[in-house]
């Protein structure tokens, strides 16, 4: 990932309402669309000049080419609210961050994240790298916000289940249960993104707890209860994957290794 800023100019009288307006929006719209990652993006001013200091997947993730319909319009307006257009500056590229995967072409993707992780929530299959949302056709409504919905909502019940808070409970379900909302919405995610990008896409199922190691090694896939145990593991995480539901799962964390 790479720190980057984006520099808005003032060029005509206008109010600091409107200005932190046309910023935000562009903002929210390169964010929905997979260009810039997390939810603080931080804004200073420093005379007529507003610059935003954004984490990106990569180093030209800002390049107009892979702009969606409603970053182009964002950016239209900044005139309108008396505001040039973006200049975009990369610092450097982040040492705390997982680099984006390389793999242009690949054999199947997962949609896979977790409370620590800010990057794409779709990883390639092969790397296990994730992938930038800009470099996938658009799941709906022209850019990947149902993708960030998601991602967010998952992240949060992870979180919670995590802290153990009062609610750990009903957050594990959504994470970890074929029958939640949060799985149904990331398994039609996952087969739309088949649909549009040609590329199989499974979705993790977070597994923890458990009477023994033995009996977790014999569970079946939750949906059509056939095997899908792996001889070993993939990327050291998952141990489970069936291909016929395009889904995969770990041994559950309180008896893997």
């Amino acid at each position: 990932m790479y720190i980057t800023e984006l520099s808005f100019e003032v060029y005509r009288d206008t109010s600091m309402g409107e200005v932190e307006k046309a910023i935000n929006y562009v903002l929210d719209c390169l964010r929905y669309n997979g260009q810039v990652l997390g939810r603080e993006l931080p804004v200073h001013m420093d005379g007529a000049v507003f610059t935003a200091r954004v984490v990106c997947p990569e180093s030209n993730s800002l390049h107009p080419d892979f702009h969606s319909a409603q970053v182009k319009h964002a950016i239209s307006q900044l005139a309108d609210f008396g505001l040039l257009q973006p200049k975009v500056r990369v610092l450097g590229e982040d040492m705390n961050s997982d680099p984006s995967a390389d793999c242009i072409e690949r054999e199947w993707q997962i949609l896979y994240t977790s409370y620590l992780h800010t990057c794409s929530p779709i990883r390639c299959g092969e790397q296990f790298q994730p992938v930038p949302l800009y470099r996938l056709p658009p799941v709906a409504n022209g850019d990947q916000k149902q993708i960030i919905k998601w991602q967010e909502d998952w992240s949060a019940c992870d979180q919670l289940q995590m802290n153990g808070s009062v609610v750990e409970h009903p957050s594990l379900y959504e994470i970890s249960s074929s029958k939640s909302l949060l799985f149904r919405r990331g398994w039609d995610l996952c087969r739309r993104l088949k649909v549009v990008s040609g590329i199989p896409t499974y979705l993790y199922i977070y597994r923890v707890g458990g009477k023994s190691k033995e009996e977790e090694l014999a569970r079946k896939c939750p949906t059509c209860g056939g095997d899908w145990k792996l001889e070993e593991p993939i990327h050291g995480v998952f141990d489970f994957k069936c291909d016929e539901c395009m889904l995969v799962s770990n041994l559950s964390w309180d008896f893997k290794d």
